[in-house]
Parts: C-alpha cells; sequence; structure tokens
C-alpha cells in the first residue's frame, strides 16, 4: 500500500501529461482515484 501512494504523483503525472485535453486529465485522474480507492479496500480487506 505504501508503494502505491509513493508512486500515485508519477502516475497522476504520467495520466496528465498523456491526455490532450483538460476533459480528458479529468478522466484519467477520476480513473486513478477509483483505483486508488479499489486498492484500499482491499488492503483493508485484508486486515
Amino acid at each position: 500500500m505504501r508503494r502505491l501512494l509513493n508512486l500515485t504523483p508519477l502516475l497522476l503525472l504520467m495520466a496528465v501529461a498523456a491526455c490532450e485535453t483538460v476533459q480528458g486529465a479529468g478522466r484519467d485522474i477520476q480513473d486513478a482515484g477509483h483505483t486508488i480507492t479499489q486498492e484500499s479496500r482491499d488492503a483493508q480487506a485484508k486486515l
């Protein structure tokens, strides 16, 4: 989990750099948020 949090800023930067429009950036960031939420739920379920 900690590793994912360390990589999150890099992943967000890559997502923003890869998209061509502000709307695309919004979708990319939203998708990243969903992924982080799912990872968090998975980590909590393992506790």
